[in-house]
């Protein structure tokens, strides 16, 4: 589906639900206040009445918006319409954190620049839809010490972002929400999910490019440990989210970052049955999808990737160490079950997929060319049936080495596999 495609749709859906809410009035935004129309956007926001529309003429309007009630900002053209949150926290906050039950957001036609932390970010709201925006040149308050990154004034609820300052786009403790056909780059990060304040789950990341973003991951699925004001002595949980029909290339370059990663940082914390379809993860740091689980105690099942195009990604590192450049890398200290990786088309790695976990993956009709189209660098089991190698000979014994196929390192079982490359 066309990213243009993905923006229609879910602007008619957003219009709908809209429309379906009752009576709603329109305010408009411009620099000058002609028209009787407010110059801030914020003023805007504290004029209108939950379920307005605020239309937002082109200009620079310098300032922190805070969205406490259910609105719509819609700028004229993202190209022509910013807002320049220099020496501010964020461009863009939806705080459900200080409004309960926040539902039915929508920001769309927006740049959203400069902000100190993250550009747009979302606190325990729901149905939120941000579509069609630039989100650009955030995280400026991220500093180099001693001891690694820092940001220093990000808000004690972002238990985890201390080193990349929450990103471009942060859904943190959002749900039934929706971040389509958005232009990221340029911040430390592209777009974060996380649980940190409530459980991030059933969101749809569809349709974005997400690229150059220098010290972080271009699309993140972390579960953290909860912050004080969650209220919860255990971790929320990211699962149910579907990424699907992204661009993640070159990110992570000057720090460390995949193209899509799912991780859980400590004991306890979880990111599970989340669907990963048809992205393509080009030349970023660490492979094109990382799933990292680096501790007993955590929850890493049921996470599917399905039709990805990767490429020309980096090795990871650290505990989850592949040897040597990895299309999908699942390293996980805890037991891992219901993984499927099926129908990825992997190129430029001198390993297609690595498996680094005690469990049993479903690694079948994948296309590979690396060296080793899969290597179990650990104890779990992997079924490989089904793959395309890169020849018609499969990936075991002399032939395939001498025909230049793929081949495999570690405890794989393949007895079928494609005779003919896939179309």
């Amino acid at each position: 589906m066309r990213h243009s495609q993905v923006q229609q749709i879910v602007l008619v859906a957003a219009a709908f639900l809209w429309a379906v809410t009752g009576e709603a009035a329109t305010v408009c935004v411009n620099s000058s206040g002609q028209g009787g129309c407010q110059k801030t956007i914020g003023a805007a926001v504290a004029a209108a009445s939950s379920g307005d529309t605020i239309n937002i003429a082109a200009g620079t309007y310098k300032e922190s918006v805070t969205i406490g009630k259910t609105l719509a900002l819609i700028g004229s053209d993202p190209n022509q319409t910013m807002v320049d949150a220099t020496g501010l926290g964020n461009a863009i906050l939806v705080d459900g954190l200080n409004n309960t039950g926040l539902s039915g957001v929508v920001i769309s036609g927006l740049t959203l620049a400069n902000a100190n932390f993250e550009g747009i970010l979302v606190t325990n709201a729901s149905n939120v839809t941000i579509t069609g925006n630039i989100v650009t040149g955030n995280n400026k308050g991220l500093q180099s010490s001693a001891t690694g990154p820092v940001c220093p004034g990000i808000p004690s609820f972002e238990t985890n972002e201390g080193d990349d300052c929450g990103e471009g786009i942060h859904l943190l403790g959002a749900q039934y929400s929706i971040v389509s056909n958005n232009s990221v780059t340029g911040n430390a990060g592209g777009i974060l999910l996380s649980d940190d304040t409530a459980a991030a789950h059933d969101n749809l990341i569809a349709g974005n490019s997400v690229t150059n973003n220098p010290f972080d991951c271009g699309i993140t699925l972390a579960s953290h440990v909860p912050a004080t004001v969650s209220g919860s002595a255990k971790p929320l949980g990211v699962y149910n989210n579907k990424v699907v029909g992204n661009t993640s290339s070159q990110n992570g370059l000057k720090g460390e970052g995949a193209g899509i990663g799912v991780f859980a940082s400590a004991p306890g914390t979880q990111a599970y049955g989340n669907i990963v379809v048809n992205n393509v993860t080009i030349g970023n740091d660490i492979p094109g999808i990382a799933v990292h689980g680096h501790t007993p105690g955590q929850k890493l099942d049921g996470n599917v990737f399905i039709g990805n195009q990767i490429s020309g990604n980096g090795a990871d590192s650290f505990d989850a160490a592949t040897p040597g450049t990895a299309g999908i890398n699942f390293f996980s200290v805890s037991p891992v079950s219901g993984t499927v990786i099926a129908q990825n088309t992997i190129s430029g790695e001198t390993i297609d997929v690595a498996w680094n976990a005690p469990g049993q993956a479903n690694i079948q009709r994948n296309s590979f060319s690396g060296e080793f189209g899969i290597s179990n660098l650990g104890p779990g089991t992997v079924n490989g049936e089904g793959n395309w190698w890169g020849c018609s000979g499969g990936p075991t014994g002399f032939t395939a080495v001498f025909a230049g196929c793929a081949t495999i390192s570690g405890q794989v079982t393949v007895n079928t596999w494609a005779a003919t490359a896939p179309k």
